[in-house]
């Protein structure tokens, strides 16, 4: 049963993804939206935080909040698995691996992971799906100390991040992200149902656990029209 906080953010994300608010635009106040559910203010505020979280508002407390944008965004401000960020936003997060093969790091693997050209890499490719829509491809190079573990992870699972920390007690603590974008080629536009040269954005990102041990890197490429990411930027920082 959701509460009554989750209720609100409900039909306030709702309202964002119809436009109701155009990005830019700001957010009724906090007493205006408390009167309009007949809640608490503080009721209010924590399904504001949860929209905040997602990147569909700007995070700032004490002032009005602007919409940032319509579509369910990722934040970078905290390392989420991509089923978690899903789950965060009350969507279903699934995935099936297309290829699995055990090869020697290249030099760029090498200088990602902090290992020997030529050492063991497991190499993954996966099909992401949000609510049964595919919207990004993962093609994930593992060290060769965790490659056994992803090998017993089924090919379906919807997280495999929570299978690590659960199943090998590894968590991925620090990641590194650089983004751009590229034209899908053939085999990625085929498995993510868009034409053959459409705008895809790549995330390339080397992540490690608290010790700062790489664990993965991963070259990720997402439909544009499925996911967009906010970056929150402060002067004090």
């Amino acid at each position: 049963m959701r509460t009554r906080h989750q209720e609100i953010a409900d039909a306030l994300r709702a309202a964002i993804e119809r436009e109701d608010w155009a990005p830019g635009a700001l957010l009724p106040p906090e007493t205006e939206l408390a009167a309009g559910y007949h809640v608490a203010r503080g009721t209010v505020r924590h399904a504001l935080a949860s929209l905040a979280a997602e990147g569909l508002i700007s995070s700032r407390q004490g002032a009005r909040r602007v919409v940032l944008g319509g579509r369910r965004s990722q934040s970078f401000a905290e390392l989420r698995s991509f089923a978690e960020w899903a789950t965060a936003t009350g969507r279903t997060a699934t995935g099936l691996v297309i290829s699995t093969t055990r090869r020697p790091a290249t030099a760029q693997d090498a200088a990602d992971l902090r290992i020997t050209p030529g050492s063991d890499v497991l190499a993954v490719m996966r099909l992401r799906r949000l609510d049964g829509a595919p919207v990004l491809i993962e093609r994930t190079v593992y060290a060769g100390w965790i490659a056994d573990t992803i090998e017993k992870i089924e090919p379906d699972a919807d997280s495999v991040t929570e299978r690590l920390r659960r199943d090998a007690n590894v968590v991925f603590a620090y990641g590194r992200h650089l983004i751009d974008a590229v034209a899908a080629g053939t085999r990625d536009a085929e498995l993510l149902g868009v034409r053959r040269g459409s705008p895809l954005l790549r995330i390339r990102r080397t992540t490690t656990n608290h010790a700062g041990r790489p664990v993965e890197s991963s070259e990720d490429r997402y439909r544009t029209d499925a996911v967009s990411f906010v970056v929150h930027n402060a002067l004090s920082a």
